[in-house]
């Protein structure tokens, strides 16, 4: 935004220093200046006449005396008031320097304001952690861009080797290949699909609604209970009504996503996955447990960063595209909430999702 010049901040604050500083000179002197005149006029009342002279010498030697006390609070107020509005004010010229820095692109500086805590402190504090989000945000999206470009054009580059090899043999099984582009196609839908579920869910373009937690749980195991069949996981449900706002078809996606990543990530037969509803006197909280191989914390704290699969990037028609952590906690983020993963002693996993609680609607 273009501004037309104007007066420093340290310039008006000096002018308003030296301003008070007069203002209360002035009623200082004045004070002074009645209370003298106020005794010589009660000296001369005492001695039975009223004479003007004592008065007049009184204001003859009082003036010039003010006058001079006058100077002085005004290069005093003026020189004290800048060193020390300057003084004032270099924490906010650090501040300003960084905010600059900022804006041109760097993220990686910080103030570190020394000294107590005060407005400055807790402004240039406030900065810095929205600095250290910024530039954790972008190398964040960064990441996911490489990722998702990597992720695309993998199939991609899949079909055209299929295609250039079935054009240099027209005798080859068009139906072998007409199926392996069949699964890669429908992988590259998912991903695209995915793709956008997560980037509607960063918007928080949806309008909430009441709902029940528990209930969402429920649908979700019903209808991942024949992929649970299918892998030889017990899938159980238990819990509390557990009222909240939001998006019923997102945290139905984010409900999903955990129960299928809690079967697929599992013991090759006999597992188990505990989904579980709760409520706490704020929140409501969905846990969804698995059993599973040991997981180490370092691996837990980067399953929720896009198209991390656990200890390996896999491709089975299983793995989903690597995104299912990434969206639930993309849409725990839109709906107020925090999303909590660590890792289970016996081995598996526990996720926590927390969500702000509603009246019963």
């Amino acid at each position: 935004m273009d501004r037309q010049p104007g007066w420093s901040v340290r310039l008006k604050l000096t002018l308003s220093y030296a301003g008070f500083l007069m203002l209360a000179g002035l009623l200082l002197l004045g004070a002074a200046g009645f209370f003298l005149l106020r005794q010589g006029w009660l000296r001369t009342n005492e001695e039975g006449a009223w004479r003007q002279s004592p008065g007049i010498d009184i204001v003859r030697g009082f003036g010039p005396m003010a006058a001079v006390v006058m100077l002085f609070l005004l290069v005093f107020g003026l020189l004290g008031g800048w060193l020390l509005a300057g003084r004032m004010l270099a924490p906010l010229d650090r501040i300003t320097h960084a905010t600059r820095a900022a804006a041109a692109g760097s993220l990686s500086h910080r103030i570190h304001l020394p000294g107590r805590r005060d407005e400055f402190r807790e402004l240039a504090d406030a900065f810095d952690t929205m600095l250290a989000q910024l530039e954790a945000h972008i190398a964040e999206q960064r990441r996911f861009a490489a990722n998702a470009s990597h992720e695309l054009r993998t199939p991609l580059a899949i079909s055209k080797t299929l295609i250039d090899v079935a054009r240099a043999d027209p005798h080859h099984d068009s139906s072998e290949l007409v199926e392996r582009l069949h699964t890669i196609n429908t992988r590259a839908i998912d991903l695209t699909e995915a793709l956008l579920l997560l980037s509607r869910a960063n918007q928080r373009s949806f309008t909430p609604q009441h709902l029940d937690l528990s209930l969402v749980a429920e649908e979700a195991t019903e209808t991942l209970h024949p992929l649970a069949e299918r892998h030889g996981v017990t899938l159980e449900t238990s819990g509390d009504i557990a009222p909240t706002s939001g998006s019923p078809a997102l945290l139905l996606q984010l409900t999903t996503n955990l129960v299928h990543n809690a079967i697929v990530h599992n013991l090759p037969r006999g597992g188990t996955v505990q989904v579980h509803t709760g409520v706490r006197p704020h929140s409501v909280v969905l846990t969804v447990e698995n059993t599973g191989e040991q997981l180490a914390p370092q691996l837990v704290a980067t399953l929720t960063e896009p198209f991390q699969r656990g200890t390996e990037r896999i491709h089975t028609d299983q793995a989903g595209v690597g995104l299912g952590l990434a969206i639930v906690k993309t849409i725990t983020r839109a709906h107020h909430g925090t999303l909590t993963l660590a890792p289970r002693p016996a081995g598996g996993l526990r996720i926590t999702v927390e969500l702000p609680r509603t009246a019963h609607g």
